[in-house]
């Protein structure tokens, strides 16, 4: 595991010692028993990982529209309007898978009835609770969203990857199918994890959420300290080509490095009082979207929803209380960490207009 902020950032920018092209290998566990395809942009190296990138992020940049925007801006009051209406909600469920599902039809630009599907499928679309394999049922649903948007092509997601042509062709069934796969799996925990984090910190932080109210152009720092601490996603794996010598440590040939972004974020050296949140941060280098060449696709969809998320909390909540939380935690042999909520049950209280 590579662990410092410095050190992570120079691994991330060498693309040749610490290779991407390797297939389900990339996270942390493999998913070699979870799913089929190569992840594209995700699992090359450049110089062609630049020409993937290139076909998928026209959609990944959607949140940039004020059109887009205003939409994800509108499901979040909703979603928090039918919260604050009832008595309590169970917010991984009632609200962040949601919020993460629909969200994502307006990246994808497909109807909103396609979210109905994807909020059924929980919190993880690769696995269950045991950590067991859910099956291949994501790959066989885009593999018919292709074939339907062949049928009849519009400007979403699946008729743009049938159409594109990539160095002189159309793309393979296989690499649609790796997009979908990062489409649909990459930004999908993480999301949900990130924004039920974001409640509970205001629950046990009310002074924070009127620290906000009082000027909501706070709400950008705040989101970037919250990504900084709240990373769900504690590392991503590298293939060494050869023979490599990481830190001392000799890694063989095909072996695999972590790259520990958790760990980068609470680095001392680069963060003052690393683990104590500090929603008015700067600077903020956090490394929760990745560095280099395979920084997050996702960036900008994840900052316009937990941007809005919060500026939304501060406008129309007085008070959230926790009621039942059962925390998610990751344990590895070397150690544990809590990443999420399984369940968070919450109360909030509607701040009356001033």
């Amino acid at each position: 595991m590579i662990l410092r902020h410095q050190d992570l950032r120079e691994a991330a920018k060498d693309t040749t010692t610490f290779s991407s092209d390797a297939p389900r290998r990339i996270p942390i566990p493999s998913e070699e028993d979870v799913r089929t395809v190569r992840q594209y942009p995700l699992e090359v190296d450049p110089p062609v990982h630049a020409a993937y990138r290139k076909i998928a992020e026209p959609f990944f940049l959607r949140p940039k529209q004020p059109e887009v925007l205003a939409r994800i801006n509108r499901l979040i009051e909703a979603l928090l309007s039918k919260a604050l209406e009832a008595d309590s909600i169970e917010a991984v469920n009632d609200f962040a898978i949601p919020l993460q599902s629909y969200a994502l039809t307006y990246l994808l630009n497909v109807p909103e009835v396609e979210a109905e599907l994807w909020v059924s499928w929980g919190l993880h679309v690769f696995k269950d609770g045991d950590g067991k394999s859910k099956g291949t049922f994501m790959e066989e649903y885009s593999q018919r969203m292709f074939e339907a948007a062949a049928e009849n092509p519009g400007e979403d997601f699946f008729s743009a990857l049938n159409q594109v042509d990539f160095e002189g062709r159309l793309l393979t069934m296989e690499e649609k199918l790796g997009f979908a796969n990062i489409a649909f799996a990459g930004g999908r925990d993480t999301i949900i994890h990130t924004a039920t984090r974001i409640i509970a910190h205001f629950a046990e932080n009310p002074d924070d959420l009127e620290w906000i109210r009082e000027d909501p152009k706070r709400v950008n720092l705040a989101s970037e300290e919250f990504f900084r601490l709240f990373i769900p996603l504690t590392h991503i794996g590298r293939v060494c080509p050869v023979k490599t010598n990481v830190h001392g440590f000799e890694v063989a040939p095909g072996g695999r490095v972590s790259l520990c972004w958790s760990s980068a974020n609470r680095d001392a050296d680069v963060f003052d009082e690393p683990n104590v949140p500090k929603l008015d941060r700067r600077p903020n280098p956090h490394v929760a979207f990745g560095f280099g060449e395979h920084l997050c696709l996702g960036a900008h969809h994840a900052r316009a929803l937990m941007r809005g998320l919060i500026r939304a909390l501060a406008e129309n909540v007085s008070r959230i209380e926790i009621l039942k939380a059962d925390e998610l935690i990751e344990r590895e042999p070397d150690y544990t960490r809590m990443i999420g909520y399984e369940s968070l049950r919450v109360r909030f209280t509607k701040r009356e207009s001033s």
